[in-house]
């Protein structure tokens, strides 16, 4: 595996920052593409990683919806940046494990409907403070009675 591997763009949240506004904006710093949360996908938990400051690792994946598509990338951290069709980063020797199972999961999506695959975001009122928190969860199907 190089490590100039192809991945999909990510980074750190902020402190009280949503994890679908993370993804947004880390996307449109790294690749100039604006975009909007539509999902969670996974999540990778690792602990004792080089760059987690001594913390428990918490990777969330998301499913976003470009909004914009060309590519201005931020060369202090990215090689190269490009669109690259998903079929082909999920069979490239040349891409992170966890991009092409990602790139798997998006074509199933794709395919079958992104309803198979979807973590939706709900947010919901806190019953004691009266703030809200988000909740990420399969849809249910929607059952008709009659």
């Amino acid at each position: 595996q190089t490590k100039n591997a192809w991945k999909f763009p990510g980074g750190l949240s902020d402190l009280g920052e949503n994890i679908g506004v993370t993804a947004v904006r880390e996307v449109y710093e790294e690749t100039g593409v604006r975009s909007e949360f539509r999902s969670l996908l996974s999540i990778r938990q690792q602990h004792n990683h080089p760059g987690a400051f001594g913390m428990s690792d918490m990777y969330i994946i998301c499913r976003l919806r470009p909004l914009t598509y060309d590519i201005n990338f931020c060369v202090q951290e990215c090689v190269r940046c490009e669109w690259l069709d998903l079929a082909e980063l999920a069979e490239t020797a040349d891409a992170t494990p966890i991009t092409s199972r990602v790139a798997r999961l998006l074509l199933h999506g794709l395919e079958r409907g992104f309803h198979t695959i979807d973590l939706s975001m709900e947010q919901i009122p806190a019953v004691y403070s009266g703030m809200f928190y988000q909740l990420y969860h399969r849809q249910l199907p929607q059952i008709t009675r009659s």
